[in-house]
């Protein structure tokens, strides 16, 4: 049986316009009773695919003696731009039988530099036009460009290369291209513009061909929070676009943007911004516009720019924004002159309409994520985002229309302006649900409705904001790539969603926004341009790429952002004195119950600093050893041993209590996660700890930085009854108090909403914010019991924390050597455990038991084998290594 799921980098399957040069390969071992581990693999590169497998003319590894199927670096001969690329591997089982060539794979590069471009920027001067909106920001019109251009011969091959400064959707001959959703998106537009590679053979018409372009402002020339871009986000939106075909005799072709092309603003879509909606007028459609009979001779002749050379034009480096999702309304509510569609469930995205309208009416759509308590329509957590779609009718009748260039965050869908005579029906509105086009990657199922509830909220706040980068909501006026929001959620997202070119992408995003003296800004890209960093939001450089390390095992990804971890390290002791932080914080956020209802919480922002300049300073030293710079481990494990013995000299005294700031749960809690007190302390610390939550009637007094830590440090603790009462407790502040609310996705505040009282008054209250889902980590790793032991799961911990009132749980992960799954169910004081680990690969598992009463597996009384083995036997449980395989385990269990 040959290898399966052959990927390249960060997990691109035979991707065109890919944006590497220097691959990495992986693949994985097929399931099978005769392949329990690989001893070696071969790996061939071809120009062509008939050359393979016998000639790997641009790379042949020849037989590599490990059983490393991950993240093998391409070491052959230089690829180039446009160039098409196969390959193949085998491997050799433990039993050194070698396998059957795997199907062959292809990655085509993109256009990798900026000499590859022989197109202009091009667009029309909508600045001079444009309006002024929110804080000054200049409203331009959407523009609509086209060429038509004659083929004197067949075309063989056709790729359309293009990018925006804005977002665009482009057809040929009428066609659309593709249906990417606000291409090509949102990264650091001062240093990076991303392209997209289109394979556009299909769509050339001998002859004649005629392209159009739609063109928005989007993220570059959009109203944006703050709005103080280090990019230019005043001028015009602009599209850059060149089509390469070979033609039937040989010869090359191109068709560029360029002073040829024609452009207008007068179409139907007269407004879109993000925040705040489209205006779309049916009696300006064009007819075929963008098609070869249409006659352009009122448009106007396009401005040119050249391509600027402090700016890189390069492939995407992950999956575009996609319609993944469709909802139906459960409900219909009249209220006064509206319809209210209720899909029941937050969502992000946007509608699609099919109404029954009078010609010259005005059709209003608008977007709630929850009804006030007396029914009626509430927006104001939406602040200055008016989140608004207009349809002006141009004949009676049912018309169709979804928005294009703008998403909204909504549960609800009101309309008015349509044609009350009509029976209202629920078909009329479709929430259409819009996310990076990334796959599922885990599962997690209890016995308990609430968590199963819980689990589903963070799914549906992780597909509401991973909108091209992270976001921390996206329904009001921000919709950005909160840093502290990002670091906190990081491993929950890598459980639940095939995630990882998403966060490769975005790292590339932080690295290219990395100030001169070290600091990363608030939200990536820059909206801020204020110099100032946060801790604990700043140190999303240092814990996303390690966190990634741990779950996909690719070394290369902390070479990739090594030097980035060092300057912010840099950056933590330059803003320290004697190695006490005095860096700005956002704090432990939304603390609830803090003093005078401050945002920041009341740890001390000093002690949060110093804290997360520890924790740098040994994740830093830590990658460093992984990726071999064994000096540099050691100066930074210093630098680490340093700044935790300050940060105990300053905050802590000999009983392990806080001193000279206020005591909170958060302060204890970073100082046991980050170990950073002796271990001499560290008792009376943890027993502080358990003070401050017990003060609290067993509830949680965290915000955004301290909540993700509770669970691990309770853990390691011992204290799995309170962690089970923390994690299942209904009343405020608790994950179930807003399911009881009626969340169907995580909220930024503990009670930003209530049935009785509506939302909370206080700002920021936004009901998609993904960050205090961080809890499902512990859901994950704890209750089901999937965690990697070795990075990149090559040894899995299985290790099942079972707790009333739940009576089984379980979860299945797809690792990068396969699917891992672990399975519980408290039967008749029986304990069952079904386990699968995937092959390459081996696992630990600690089975909570009676052990006195013995232990079964697969039927018979357990004994060690060749493939099981028991490590560790205590009075409550049972340790065993397992080699890869599907095992069941039976034993006696006594609820601790």
């Amino acid at each position: 049986m040959p290898a399966v799921d052959l990927t390249i980098s960060e997990g691109f399957k035979n991707p065109l316009g890919f944006y590497n040069p220097e691959p990495t390969f992986s693949w994985k071992l097929p399931v099978s009773e005769n392949i329990k581990k690989q001893s070696a693999y071969q790996v061939v590169v071809a120009s062509r695919k008939d050359n393979l497998p016998n000639q790997g003319d641009l790379w042949d590894s020849g037989k590599q003696d490990t059983d490393t199927s991950n993240w093998i670096k391409y070491q052959g001969k230089a690829l180039e731009s446009r160039q098409k690329v196969y390959w193949q591997v085998r491997f050799w089982n433990q039993d050194g039988k070698v396998s059957q060539w795997s199907e062959v794979n292809s990655f085509e590069l993109g256009l990798l530099n900026n000499s590859d471009w022989k197109a202009q920027w091009i667009g029309l001067d909508t600045a001079k036009d444009s309006i002024k909106g929110k804080g000054g920001t200049l409203i331009h019109k959407p523009q609509y460009l086209r060429k038509k251009f004659k083929l004197s011969n067949d075309v063989v091959s056709a790729r359309l290369y293009i990018t925006a400064k804005g977002v665009f959707d482009v057809s040929i001959n009428g066609q659309d291209v593709s249906d990417d959703v606000m291409p090509p998106g949102f990264t650091t537009y001062d240093k990076r513009i991303e392209t997209i590679t289109y394979d556009v053979t299909n769509l050339i018409e001998p002859e004649e061909t005629t392209i159009g372009i739609e063109l928005a402002s989007g993220w570059h020339s959009g109203r944006l929070l703050w709005g103080n871009t280090p990019w230019n986000n005043t001028v015009s939106p602009k599209v850059l676009c060149q089509l390469e075909m070979i033609m039937e005799d040989g010869s090359r072709k191109f068709i560029v943007t360029d002073k040829s092309w024609k452009a207008m603003t007068n179409g139907p879509l007269q407004f879109s911004e993000i925040y705040d909606g489209e205006i779309y007028n049916a009696n300006l459609e064009m007819p075929n516009w963008a098609t070869n009979s249409f006659n352009d001779s009122a448009w106007k002749v396009v401005q040119v720019e050249n391509l600027e050379e402090k700016v890189n034009l390069e492939p995407k480096r992950h999956n575009t924004v996609k319609d993944k999702i469709k909802l139906s309304p459960k409900e219909i509510i009249k209220r006064e002159e509206t319809l209210i569609f209720d899909l029941e469930q937050n969502m992000v995205g946007v509608p699609l309409v099919n109404v029954p309208m009078k010609k010259g009416d005005t059709l209003k759509i608008r977007f709630a994520e929850m009804l006030a308590p007396d029914g009626s329509f509430y927006t104001k957590n939406y602040r200055s985002a008016r989140s608004t779609d207009y349809y002006i009718a141009s004949k009676d009748g049912v018309v169709s229309y979804m928005p294009k260039f703008t998403f909204h965050g909504f549960r609800y869908v009101e309309l008015s302006g349509f044609d009350s005579t009509q029976e209202p029906r629920k078909n009329w509105v479709t929430g259409i649900v819009q996310y990076s086009d990334f796959d599922d990657n885990g599962t997690f199922v209890s016995s308990h409705d609430k968590l199963n509830q819980l689990q589903s909220n963070i799914v549906w706040g992780l597909r509401g904001n991973f909108f091209d980068i992270p976001t921390d909501c996206p329904q009001r006026d921000e919709r950005l790539g909160w840093t502290g929001d990002a670091q906190v959620f990081g491993p929950t997202s890598m459980f639940n969603a095939d995630v990882y070119k998403f966060w490769a992408s975005w790292m590339q995003s932080v690295r290219e926004a990395q100030l001169e003296n070290g600091a990363i800004p608030w939200t990536v890209p820059d909206a801020t341009k204020n110099k100032i960093a946060s801790s604990g939001w700043g140190d999303v450089c240092v814990i996303i790429p390690w966190e990634i390390y741990r779950r996909t095992g690719d070394s290369g990804f902390l070479e990739d952002n090594y030097e980035m971890m060092k300057r912010w390290v840099a950056h933590h002791k330059q803003m320290s004195e004697n190695y006490i932080s005095n860096m700005m914080s956002f704090s432990d956020w939304l603390q609830p119950f803090s003093k005078n209802d401050n945002t920041r919480g009341d740890t001390s922002r000093n002690l949060i600093g110093t804290a997360f300049f520890a924790r740098s300073a040994k994740l830093t030293a830590l990658s460093a050893e992984v990726i071999g710079k064994m000096g540099e481990a050691k100066k930074y494990e210093q630098l680490y041993k340093d700044v935790a013995k300050a940060f105990e000299n300053e905050y802590f005294d000999e009983t392990g209590k806080v001193k000279n700031v206020t005591e909170t749960q958060t302060s204890y809690l970073l100082a046991l996660a980050f170990d950073l007190i002796n271990d001499e302390i560290k008792p009376n610390a943890q027993k502080h700890l358990l003070e401050k939550i017990h003060e609290a009637d067993d509830h949680l007094r965290t915000g955004f930085l301290g909540t993700p830590l509770l669970s691990k440090v309770l853990d390691e603790m011992g204290e799995i009854d309170l962690m089970y009462k923390l994690l299942f407790n209904e009343t405020y502040p608790s994950w179930f108090y807003s399911i009881n609310q009626g969340a169907t996705t995580i909220w930024e505040r503990w009670n930003s909403y209530s049935k009785e009282e509506g939302f909370n008054p206080q700002n920021m209250n936004s009901l998609n914010h993904y960050a205090y889902g961080a809890i499902g980590q512990w859901m994950y790793e704890r209750i089901a019991g999937i965690a990697p032991l070795e990075a990149g799961y090559k040894v899995i911990k299985i290790a099942p924390q079972p707790h009333q009132p739940l009576t089984s749980a379980s979860a299945k992960l797809n690792t990068p050597y396969g699917e891992v799954s672990s399975a519980w169910e408290i039967k008749n004081d029986n304990f069952i455990l079904e386990v699968v680990i995937p092959p390459n690969t081996s696992g630990n598992v600690i089975i909570p038991a009676n052990s006195s009463k013995g232990l079964v597996l697969n039927g018979q009384v357990f004994k060690d084998s060749s493939k099981v083995k028991l490590v560790n036997t205590t009075s409550s449980s049972f340790e065993i290594h397992v080699e890869a395989g599907t095992y069941k385990f039976e034993t006696n269990y006594i609820e601790k």
